[in-house]
């Protein structure tokens, strides 16, 4: 019986390949009548060419089908000896090529369509996005789902204080934070972060407890998500107590395009303060909340960030009393206090032992602390424990606290850029940058200050300039007794500075936007400009 088959099959090879050419030329052109009725006009990008293949394209299918009718209906109706009378199947096939590069070429043209609808999507989404956060709105809801891919019936937060799902509207009406940064935070960044979030929630009924933070990652779609960044971006989550996107792709397209060319993201982590009715009240308040943490920067509108600037003044307290707890006591017990910092370990220890020498010398109450460099290499790391070990003075806990210190640094600085101030009109940004400088350069430096307020008293120094002014005491010790200590070392410091001096001003170029022009803190000149690439200096 089998036998009997095997010569049928060559003749009805043709038809079945040509019935399955015409069946994809079909689903395209119907395609294309979908999009026609549903998304674009005829002249859309794609359209017009497509159109005009359309007719050629019905005209070859309808044929087609027309010729396996006859050729069907000719092979059932003759018999084994006439199996060779058939319609010749050169013709079936050329009419199945032609029909595959019809279809072919539908299928590309649909693509070029499918490409621009998704393109007019984007744009109309990107100008809604645009429209909301310009028109007042009732609440914050519109906003959110704008930015937050949210259908009705989606839950497309994730909990990471609960670890369950969660609807948007648990937003509603808050002040909330959106963190936004890419798929891996940096882990001093995350830890730091976390720490100030839960000690804010510590009274869940105060005012300045009122917010929420929600984890936004804007994940690079030239490459494909794999099981890789997912394992990542489950780990990444579940390190964070607040809320984040349940997935990345819940992240709108026209959301990731306004929140880098509006919002000013690239790579650095960024936190936009929006208000209840969802108002952008600051387009990235990091800054704010590093310099005075959560709690005193809500609202974290920068109105509110302008009046915490106008009641601080440049010193220890402002400087350094965020980092640890010991630095507020020693304030308070009215004590001086030395910040030292630099990677050169020699140095280190001929600035310490000059620097506790003198301070017995002047019976004072000295605290010396090493914060190292904003740079946490491998020599940093050794610095803390050699100066542990060797008693040479007190140390940071942690790696964290030490990058802490810089950032919070780096974080004043970016904070006065953002309100146009300069360091030729605003005394406290020339502190910032000099401190700045400070870092940039090779040496070692050294703080000295007292007190807080309008009391507080500050002078520093570089490498051996400030050793040898130490060294150099008995040349001032007099005036400690009519300017105190501070005072007495600024003054002998101004008479070693020459006007011969390098000051480097290094930030990251990711870390907002950074001026044009920056004038140096020693003599006011501008400083040169220039681009740096750095993976490790060590």
């Amino acid at each position: 019986m089998l036998a009997d088959k095997e010569p049928w099959k060559p003749k009805f090879e043709a038809p079945t390949n040509l019935i399955k050419t015409i069946l994809k030329v079909t689903k395209c052109v119907v395609d294309f009548w979908e999009l026609l009725s549903e998304y674009m006009t005829p002249d859309g990008r794609g359209m017009p060419t497509a159109a005009a293949h359309i007719p050629t394209a019905v005209y070859w299918t309808i044929h087609g089908m027309v010729v396996c009718t006859k050729q069907t209906m000719c092979l059932t109706d003759m018999g084994q000896e006439d199996i060779d009378q058939t319609m010749e199947d050169w013709y079936l096939s050329s009419l199945d090529h032609k029909l595959s590069q019809i279809h072919d070429y539908l299928k590309e043209q649909l693509a070029v369509c499918r490409q621009h609808i998704r393109e007019r999507r984007e744009i109309e989404a990107y100008k809604m996005i645009e429209h909301l956060l310009k028109t007042p709105q009732i609440d914050n809801m519109k906003i959110l789902g704008a930015l937050i891919c949210a259908k009705a019936e989606q839950l497309p937060l994730f909990d990471g204080l609960n670890k369950t799902r969660a609807r948007l509207d648990v937003l509603w009406k808050k002040n909330v934070l959106l963190f936004i940064s890419e798929l891996e935070v940096p882990y001093q960044e995350l830890s730091i972060l976390e720490t100030m979030y839960l000690e804010s929630r510590q009274n869940p009924t105060k005012e300045e407890s009122q917010y929420e933070v929600v984890w936004l990652p804007v994940v690079d779609g030239s490459t494909p998500w794999n099981e890789e960044k997912d394992r990542h971006f489950e780990t990444q989550k579940a390190l964070m107590t607040w809320y984040s996107v349940f997935h990345p792709s819940l992240l709108e397209t026209a959301a990731i395009k306004y929140i880098k060319e509006v919002w000013g993201f690239n790579k650095k982590p960024m936190l936009v303060a929006l208000d209840p009715m969802g108002r952008v009240v600051n387009p990235n308040a990091i800054h704010m909340i590093y310099i005075w943490g959560p709690t005193v920067a809500f609202p974290f509108s920068k109105s509110r960030e302008e009046g915490l600037w106008k009641e601080v003044t440049w010193g220890i307290e402002l400087l350094a009393a965020a980092i640890h707890p010991m630095i507020v006591d020693w304030i308070s017990e009215g004590k001086y206090i030395c910040l030292y910092g630099g990677d050169d370990i020699e140095w280190i220890r001929k600035f310490s032992d000059v620097a506790k020498t003198i301070g017995s010398a002047a019976d004072i109450k000295l605290e010396m602390l090493y914060v190292g460099k904003s740079n946490l290499g491998e020599k940093v790391r050794k610095n803390n424990d050699s100066i542990a070990q060797e008693n040479l003075s007190h140390v940071l806990p942690d790696l964290s606290s030490v990058w802490f210190f810089w950032t919070r640094l780096e974080s004043m600085w970016h904070s006065k850029v953002q309100h146009g101030e300069n360091a030729e009109r605003d005394p406290i940004m020339q502190e910032i940058v000099s401190m700045l400088s400070f870092d940039g350069g090779d040496h070692g430096w050294a703080v000295f200050g007292r007190g807080r307020g309008e009391m507080s008293q500050m002078t520093k120094g570089k490498g051996d300039t400030i050793v040898d002014c130490l060294r150099d005491y008995n040349e001032w010790k007099n005036d400690i007794a009519t300017k105190g200590f501070v005072g007495a070392v600024n003054d002998y410091l101004s008479q070693l500075h020459t006007p011969h001096h390098c000051n480097r001003l290094v930030l990251p170029g990711t870390t907002g936007r950074t001026p044009d022009r920056v004038a140096c803190a020693e003599c006011g000149r501008p400083m040169e400009k220039y681009i740096m690439y750095r993976c490790c200096t060590d």
